[in-house]
């Protein structure tokens, strides 16, 4: 299977170098999981939102520093009370069909994600409803929040305007539609979609915001494999413009060494963690959740296997000012991991079995799960691998009783606040999804992530966001294995890319361009 899956990407994008002949640039970028959908109001994974990025615009989108500015809208404003945002939209920008985009269209398309209440819609149902997005005139555009959400600017890059005059008759919320034909006001449009495969982008080039560098890129091309030689094969004939984030150490080392690539590494807010399912037998247990911690070898973990920076808690450190003083990274000690077990309602009944998952074929995932059952099974677990495709995992993922004991995951903020990694992920409203496999259904921590989300004062909501991080360390709810240092392997001549704490916000290739000199 791996052969035929490398046999078929390599023909199938046989031939064309990064910068053809008539100057139009096509680049390949490879991904390691598929594209489950396009639809913007049913996104989840990095890859999902890698697609819409590029062929949507929101009302705001955010830079490498993590501000939000416009993109569809000009210009913002926000009521005294904090509860009436106005947004006035840009003149001159058009759907990929050439048609304006209207503020009816932002409406339909904040009430589409409200109605379906998918992907990014439970960041927006607790606040907004749908009778309270109103558009004044065809550019204007008023969101009334049932309460104070401090972060609502935040999440606004997510607010993807579709366009609803594309939207067939009969069509429910245009769900048929959209699944395969996006109708947005993004860079590129789909060119073709082999699921599982392939999927080609062309730019649009009447694009609104232009395109202001000499060397656009004309045509993304993105492969879906994990197979390492299929991505050094890419490479070697030039078509790679840059890789995945997944590779192995030795397809980054290789790639480098070749004339044009080289490695770009740049540090992220993205934790890689160890899941831990709260609410089931043994995980359920404090002091088997210590135990687990302290049996990682952290170092071994992000020095040679996967590296990455340390990873003190729920927070990387790029969010410093939520981060307490004081936080310590986690140690790995297993005599003290022995006696923290001993400690639990499951000692002296026998090695304690624990299922541990990752994403199957993934190289660094599988010597992860190696050495976590080494050292768990040296002091008194027995644990079982069980590597399952992504798309396997998220379903698990959907109740207390399938998910797994502890499963591998990364997770980056969706939108660039600590807010997204407390509330997507810990927050009891957010259960039943891959982020919120730990299944922590804490009141204490939900009280206290509401109480951050109401709070305006900048100082006042990071000491909130404080306790929060000390009450999820004190309670051991994940094992926090290290901050990704995000590293790539890129030919030389693309330019432009710039790392965004905001999950694939940095895969908007409309802010990248092709350069050689």
């Amino acid at each position: 299977m791996k052969k035929l899956l490398s046999a078929t990407a390599l023909t199938m994008l046989a031939a064309l170098p990064a910068a053809a002949q008539d100057d139009k640039v096509a680049i390949t970028v490879n991904t390691v999981q598929i594209f489950g959908t396009i639809d913007p109001a049913k996104i989840n994974d990095y890859t999902e939102y890698m697609a819409v990025v590029n062929l949507y615009d929101a009302l705001t989108t955010v830079d490498g520093t993590g501000t939000i500015i416009p993109q569809l809208a000009e210009s913002w404003t926000i009521s005294d009370d904090g509860l009436t945002y106005r947004f006035t939209l840009k003149e001159g920008a058009t759907f990929q069909d050439g048609s304006p985009v209207e503020a009816s269209d932002v409406v339909y398309s904040v009430q589409r994600l409200l109605e379906l209440n998918e992907g990014p819609a439970n960041l927006f149902s607790d606040v907004i409803s749908a009778d309270a997005v109103k558009a004044t005139d065809s550019r204007t555009v008023e969101f009334t929040l049932s309460k104070v959400y401090a972060p609502f600017i935040s999440i606004t890059p997510l607010l993807l305007v579709v366009n609803e005059g594309a939207i067939p008759e009969g069509d429910d919320w245009g769900q048929a539609h959209l699944a395969d034909n996006p109708e947005g006001a993004g860079p590129y449009n789909l060119a073709s979609w082999d699921r599982g495969a392939q999927m080609t982008m062309a730019r649009y080039e009447n694009y609104h915001a232009g395109w202001p560098n000499a060397a656009p890129i004309d045509e993304l091309r993105f492969v879906v494999t994990r197979d390492e030689a299929t991505v050094r094969a890419l490479a070697q004939r030039g078509e790679l413009g840059i890789s995945s984030q997944y590779q192995a150490s030795e397809t980054y080392d290789g790639i480098a060494k070749l004339e044009g690539y080289e490695t770009l590494a740049v540090p992220s807010a993205t934790g890689f963690y160890i899941k831990l399912n709260n609410q089931t037998a043994p995980t359920d247990d404090i002091h088997v959740r210590r135990a687990i911690a302290m049996a990682m070898d952290y170092a071994t973990i992000r020095e040679v296997i996967y590296p990455g920076a340390p990873l003190k808690g729920p927070l990387a450190d790029v969010f410093s000012a939520a981060v307490p003083e004081g936080a310590t990274e986690p140690v790995f000690d297993l005599q003290a991991a022995q006696e923290e077990l001993a400690k639990s309602k499951y000692a002296a009944q026998g090695p304690i079995p624990l299922v541990h998952t990752y994403v199957s074929k993934t190289a660094f995932e599988e010597e992860i799960a190696l050495l976590f059952k080494a050292t768990l099974d040296s002091i008194g677990f027995d644990v079982t691998i069980q590597p399952e495709p992504w798309n396997r995992i998220t379903e698990l993922a959907s109740s207390v009783e399938t998910t797994p004991h502890s499963t591998q995951v990364f997770f980056g903020p969706t939108y660039p606040s600590p807010d997204s990694v407390y509330y997507v992920q810990y927050s009891s409203k957010s259960a039943g999804t891959w982020a919120s496999m730990d299944w922590v259904q804490d009141p204490e921590i939900d009280a206290m992530i509401d109480a951050s989300r109401a709070e305006t004062d900048t100082d006042a909501r990071n000491a909130i966001y404080q306790d929060i991080y000390s009450k999820l360390v004190a309670d051991q709810r994940s094992v926090w294995l290290l901050a990704q240092e995000r590293r790539f392997s890129v030919n030389t001549c693309l330019k432009g890319y710039e790392w965004v704490p905001m999950q694939s916000w940095d895969f908007d290739f409309s802010r990248m361009y092709w350069n050689c000199d």
